[in-house]
């Protein structure tokens, strides 16, 4: 008998376990469904440095409200071990939903195994974007908080997003802390729950209301750029705004109403929550197939812009007309306009700072540092994702208190314009991004005029992103593969480009080609490669860390002939690396 079926048998005949769960495994053991046993039984489902995402359903590597319970447990541990040594007599932890299947049952069950522990949990009344359950930890001034969402992954998905005291994803050591309490923990039956309506009636169990909902909305209504100008001039942008079944609704158009955008069309069909994204196959605002049906609204209500939100609504996706195409900036150009927008508006105004600086990821244009650098803000780059690029603004608070925080982006559509919260903040994206389309339209440009005005001025650069992806353990395996036959190829140049420098930030090494010569990259480690080309393009791979996918990141710099000549020379580039890659991906 195989290990995987032993487990599934365990699990099958445990009264610990609620009948119906029971029951989906023994279904899967009289069917003989081999795979999906194995699928769901070869290892327990792993708690990363941000939390964990997976497939909805029993088993050890599911996510249920048994391995909500036990990560809870974990961080619950963690917690209490760091109010101890911090002299805090009353822990607290912030708690938030998105609209995914089963998120507010497994939100109730965080705060249960919190109050348990004697932990005071601050659960929203109803379902909230990311930004205020960061918004939540500091203005609660708790220990940490809890996100479950899975983000933009499609309906079969859940997941578990942990924050720390700033109200920033949780970091090292703190991180690795929960993990190891996660995975020392022998028995589901080891984790302390208490009914809901108990914690509650105890005062350890507090819904949160209005009043932090309004705080919130005020910092971000006076965070905008040129308020006078939207107040005056907001109902002249025609705006459609989707929430893709999310979160974003009501925070999105409250905070466009409130700044001064009227002309707001919804599309009813995405208005409403529903964790099974019925009129889409992924809830993902990068994608233009979800955006389809706001596209579509805009072309028949004669709009300027379609903005779409992800479930959680920390991200943005855009789409417009232009030369009578329906065109969708991608997360670098949009980041890009936004940049530019705040640093040229603040100078305009006499209100940049000559302090100022703005973080991004290694994986993001280096064309914002050319713009940066041309209006004298410091830039600062971090690893993927914004756990890091927060966890710098927390250590830039602390160690360089003088710097004044100006902008946050990462290529895949995440943007902060404000350090209230401490998460990419869709919300606020949407707000920013609605001001720099009235700003261009007011001058008789869309974005992407706008955009080519920008790359007239400080170069030009084109950016592409592809996801290879592979499902399961197997799909595991072959990731791994492809990262190790990169990491193991140190190639001296790739489709007829030299390479200049080698960047591996599992080895935590730079390798400069030109002088044979290595040293210490000064990251925390991460399975990452970079490579650096003499003529300035960069290529970038790594595994996803809440999908079953690896990504290379492609950013090309040309700088020969005029921007259309720019334009095509590096599209063919592109092809040819991206040929390259999926050449040799396949035969790992």
């Amino acid at each position: 008998m195989s290990t995987t079926l032993e487990k599934a048998m365990a699990w099958a005949q445990n009264s610990y376990f609620d009948e119906e769960s029971r029951n989906e495994i023994q279904k899967l053991i009289d069917a003989d469904d081999k795979k999906e046993i194995e699928e769901r039984f070869y290892k327990d489902l792993a708690f990363g440095t941000g939390g964990m995402r997976s497939i909805l359903g029993a088993g050890n590597n599911r996510i249920n409200i048994y391995t909500i319970r036990k990560a809870t447990q974990a961080l619950a541990d963690e917690v209490l071990d760091f109010s101890k040594k911090e002299c805090v007599n009353s822990p607290s932890m912030a708690i938030s939903y998105d609209s995914r299947m089963f998120s507010f049952e497994f939100a109730k069950e965080v705060a249960a195994v919190m109050a348990a522990n004697g932990i005071k949990a601050y659960i929203y009344k109803r379902l909230n974007p990311v930004a205020l359950l960061s918004y939540s930890v500091r203005h609660h001034n708790c220990q940490a908080g809890v996100m479950v969402t899975a983000s933009h992954n499609p309906p079969e998905y859940n997941g578990y997003k942990v924050y720390w005291n700033d109200g920033a994803q949780v970091t090292p050591p703190n991180d690795k802390n929960i993990i190891d309490r996660y995975n020392a923990m022998a028995s589901f039956e080891d984790v302390k729950v208490m009914n809901f309506d108990d914690g509650v009636s105890k005062g350890l169990i507090e819904w949160v209301g209005e009043d932090v909902e309004d705080a919130y909305y005020n910092d971000i209504l006076s965070s905008a750029i040129t308020p006078k100008m939207c107040k005056e001039s907001g109902d002249d942008l025609k705006i459609v705004y989707t929430p893709i079944h999310g979160t974003g609704l009501i925070p999105c158009t409250r905070a466009l109403k409130d700044l001064g955008f009227n002309s707001i069309e919804v599309v009813e069909e995405q208005a409403q929550p529903d964790g099974k994204f019925p009129t889409v196959s992924s809830p993902n605002p990068e994608n233009p197939s979800a955006l389809k049906m706001a596209v579509d609204l805009m072309e028949s209500t004669n709009s300027d812009i379609v903005m779409g939100s992800d479930p959680d609504t920390d991200r943005l996706g855009v789409a417009l007309k232009h030369n009578g195409e329906i065109v969708y900036p991608n997360g670098n150009q949009i980041g890009i306009l936004m940049l530019h927008y705040i640093f040229k508006s603040l100078k305009d105004q006499g209100k940049l700072p000559t302090n100022g600086y703005f973080v991004k990821t290694v994986v993001t244009t280096p064309l914002q540092e050319v713009i940066a650098e041309h209006f004298g803000v410091e830039s600062f780059n971090t690893l993927t994702g914004f756990k890091w690029i927060c966890g710098l603004m927390g250590k830039m608070e602390v160690e360089n208190p003088d710097k004044k925080f100006l902008f946050a982006t990462e290529e895949s559509f995440g943007y902060l314009p404000y350090d209230y919260v401490r998460d990419k903040d869709g919300i606020a994206s949407i707000t920013l991004m609605s001001e720099v389309a009235l700003y261009y339209k007011k001058q008789g440009l869309n974005l992407m005029e706008a955009l080519d005005k920008i790359y007239e001025e400080f170069g030009f650069s084109q950016e592409s992103l592809l996801n290879l992806v592979y499902q399961g353990k197997e799909g595991g395996e072959k990731i791994t593969r492809i990262m190790s036959h990169f990491r193991s190829l140190r190639p001296s140049s790739l489709c007829g480009e030299e390479i200049k420098v080698i960047e591996d930030y599992q080895d935590s090494e730079i390798e400069d080609l030109e002088t044979s010569t290595k040293s210490k990259l000064d990251f925390p480690v991460s399975n990452v490669i970079g490579y650096h080309f003499k003529n300035g393009n960069r290529l970038y791979l790594r595994p996803s860390g809440t999908e079953p996918k690896i990504k290379f990141y492609i950013m090309i710099q040309e700088t020969e002939g005029d921007l259309a000549t720019k334009k095509a020379n590096a599209q063919k580039v592109t092809d040819e690396i991206l040929a390259f890659i999926n050449k040799t991906a396949e035969s790992c």
